[in-house]
């Protein structure tokens, strides 16, 4: 591992790191005294999965996200099918201010580990991109401004924790099939249509998008184009050219690419580079 850059402060560290896998990754992530959060800049090895093998059978592994979380306290074992390099951005979480704000205790139950290795929330996303830009290019107070961005993440990542049920969700789809559809979106081609997600789930375009939604609390439309752009933004983290990577997600040209890219964020595909480079 590489440390590009480091902010350490009271509330937990932050950390800009590379990875260099030479191999297919298995590994534990041992015990530690802080919240560990964890975001790729750069696509994940394939098949990326885990196990929290304190709680769940040593066969159980569940998809790892873009952000997820290990908690104080927890041991992590993670594998991956390729080797390679990926960037992330690292934070380390001092529990205490957390428990804090909290009312109780947090109990770490199954649904809540299972949540933490896929936390689809994207206030944290972007406070994430916005922490690694300020370790990049630090200015003036940048470890104030750092320290007041961690204080929001981690009561994010509280909020976020509290509001998963014990109990699941009534009429959503099973895990396999949230798994199916996560992998089918990681692929570089066309983005799918809700009739070819269906079949791929064996069930009716009504029966996905009611269960999608009863899941993910959003529509399947809105995660699919979601998708999409998160696998551009880390593949434009890598320094391919925008050209390669419109017609690799299946755009019929770089400019309907840009055109989509910027609609949904709001720059250009070159701004987003500069930003975070």
């Amino acid at each position: 591992m590489t440390l590009k850059a480091e902010l350490q402060l009271p509330l937990g560290t932050a950390q800009l790191v590379q990875f260099h896998l030479s191999q297919p990754s298995d590994n534990v992530m041992s015990l530690c005294e802080t919240h560990r959060l964890d975001l790729c800049l750069t696509p994940r090895p394939k098949n990326a999965r885990a196990c929290y093998r304190d709680h769940w059978g040593p066969h159980r592994f569940e998809r790892i996200g873009d952000v997820f979380l290990v908690p104080a306290g927890e041991a992590l074992h993670a594998k991956g099918d390729n080797a390679g390099s990926q960037s992330s951005i690292l934070c380390f979480l001092r529990p205490a201010p957390i428990s804090a704000w909290l009312e109780d205790d947090l109990e770490w139950t199954d649904r809540r580990l299972q949540a933490s290795l896929d936390i689809a929330n994207p206030n944290v996303r972007q406070l994430m991109l916005r922490l690694g830009e300020e370790m990049r290019h630090p200015g003036f107070a940048s470890a104030t401004l750092a320290e007041l961005i961690i204080a929001q993440m981690a009561i994010e990542i509280s909020r976020y924790c509290t509001a998963i049920p014990d109990a699941p969700k009534s009429g959503g789809l099973a895990p396999w099939r949230l798994r199916l559809i996560d992998e089918r979106l990681t692929e570089l081609h066309q983005a799918p249509t809700l009739a070819d997600l269906a079949e791929l789930c064996n069930l009716s375009v009504r029966q996905l998008t009611r269960g999608f939604r009863a899941s993910r609390g959003r529509s399947i439309g809105d995660h699919i184009a979601n998708s999409r752009i998160d696998i551009a933004k880390r593949r434009l983290a890598t320094g391919e050219s925008v050209k390669s990577i419109a017609y690799t997600m299946g755009f019929s040209s770089p400019s309907s690419f840009c055109y989509a890219f910027r609609k949904a964020t709001g720059e250009a595909p070159r701004q987003f580079r500069q930003r975070i480079c």
